[in-house]
């Protein structure tokens, strides 16, 4: 029987991308698995990464992480580059779904969440997302707030 991700060891949360929920509708998510280097897993270890300003793109049939994030690692005989261009892996017909959904639809792949998961593997988040319209942010944020005041008010009377 599989762990939950919460008790196991190994996982483990590296970089989370909070804003993107504000900035975009997200329809859909998908897991993708992430080629690194060596020293960008170390450096990854010790939470050393942002996600907030990067995206994620099809191109000749390939996933791309663009503009993440991974700080040099110190100790490292063979560094790597901090923003370089990360090919996300998904399967042919995921690769097909989001190509149709980026080129057709018009909409946007934004990484999530990086993460180890429950084996020690680090994925990505990614989320099939719209963008978001200025009424629309306004209107997410006051129903956040009367859900918020909604929880006090019953937690005193």
């Amino acid at each position: 029987m599989a762990k939950k991700p919460d008790q196991s060891p190994n996982y483990k949360v590296i970089a989370e991308n909070r804003r993107a929920r504000y900035d975009y509708a997200i329809e859909d998510d998908l897991e993708c698995g992430i080629m690194l280097t060596g020293s960008e897993v170390k450096s990854l270890r010790e939470n050393t990464s942002n996600i907030a300003e990067s995206y994620a793109a099809v191109e000749d049939g390939e996933l791309w992480l663009v503009n993440s994030y991974i700080a040099p690692y110190e100790r490292a005989m063979f560094g790597h580059e901090e923003r370089r261009r990360r090919k996300l892996l998904a399967s042919k017909r995921e690769l097909a779904r989001l190509w149709n959904d980026t080129q057709r639809k018009g909409m946007t792949l934004v990484p999530l969440v990086l993460y180890f998961n429950h084996k020690g593997i680090a994925k990505i988040k990614i989320g099939i997302a719209k963008g978001k319209k200025t009424v629309d942010k306004r209107e997410t944020e006051a129903k956040r707030d009367w859900a918020r005041q909604k929880q006090r008010l019953l937690k005193q009377g």
